[in-house]
């Protein structure tokens, strides 16, 4: 009888059940219609910490990093919700928390990890190809126009300049510069001193606790229940879609999806394949 009483009495009134939110930031970090950004997740950031009742909020990562300014907006977000709601952060890394990925873990009151999750590469990397040769060969003739000397910087298709190569290594290092204060002000004492931890090289869950950058080991169902006990329930608050960009119709210059980008797409796509292939993904 009692049982019975219990299954009707919702869930947020029942004692014997904790409801904890959970978020899930996937993908790569970028300012896209299908990337991980603000934009994308802010209503479901906003719907996790609404619930007065929870004891926290769960936020799953599995990310092989992106925009380091995307990354820093959705830190900034969480722990701004998570100030205004007085409640607790709990981040757990699946396959991948790296570079941007790991400046999202750093949003967490604690951050969990598998022992085979890839967590670091806390440095700054930017790419791209040189086509000089090549428009050479297929009889290619070059026409570029610009007001100010510096817009052509690093133009893919004209001879790359020393110039323009430490002006961009100069802006990497002001990057890498703020993901160190905000790895060291985030983990504080919870650190241990390597000469590597800044360097862009990333390590095992079971290193990375070693090293202080995750507080321990597990994976989310296991952590919450022996946190809150066998009643905790874990409630997933999907990322908002509509049915264009659910369909793959929708891009960042097309938002009506007609006559989608399908260039725009393929490059996105190479790109992010390129991330995950960092670490063997």
């Amino acid at each position: 009888m009692a049982k019975f009483i219990s299954k009707l009495i919702p869930k947020r009134f029942n004692r014997s059940i904790t409801i904890i939110p959970h978020v899930r930031l996937h993908g790569q970090i970028m300012s896209s219609p299908r990337g991980l950004c603000l934009n994308n997740m802010e209503k479901a950031l906003e719907k996790a910490f609404s619930d007065k009742s929870s004891k926290a909020v769960a936020i799953s990562i599995n990310s092989p990093g992106g925009s380091p300014v995307q990354s820093a907006l959705l830190h900034d977000r969480i722990r701004q919700l998570a100030k205004k709601n007085d409640t607790k952060v709990l981040i757990f890394c699946e396959d991948v928390a790296a570079s941007g990925g790991y400046w999202l873990a750093t949003a967490g009151d604690e951050i969990y990890a598998h022992p085979s999750s890839i967590v670091g590469s806390i440095g700054v990397i930017s790419g791209g190809f040189g086509f000089v040769e090549a428009i050479k060969k297929v009889g290619v003739e070059r026409r570029l126009y610009t007001a100010g000397k510096n817009k052509s910087l690093l133009d893919p298709f004209m001879p790359e300049k020393q110039d323009d190569v430490e002006r961009i290594k100069s802006l990497q290092l002001e990057i890498h510069e703020d993901f160190i204060t905000q790895v060291k002000d985030r983990r504080g004492d919870k650190l241990v001193d390597n000469d590597e931890m800044f360097t862009g090289l990333f390590w095992t869950g079971t290193k990375a606790l070693e090293m202080g950058l995750v507080d321990g080991l597990g994976n989310m169902y296991d952590v919450l229940q022996e946190k809150f006990g066998d009643g905790v329930e874990v409630k997933t608050i999907e990322r908002h879609q509509g049915l264009l960009a659910k369909l793959g119709l929708q891009t960042k210059a097309n938002p009506m999806g007609l006559g989608a980008q399908i260039g725009d797409e393929l490059i996105e796509t190479i790109e992010s394949k390129a991330l995950w292939q960092r670490f063997g993904l």
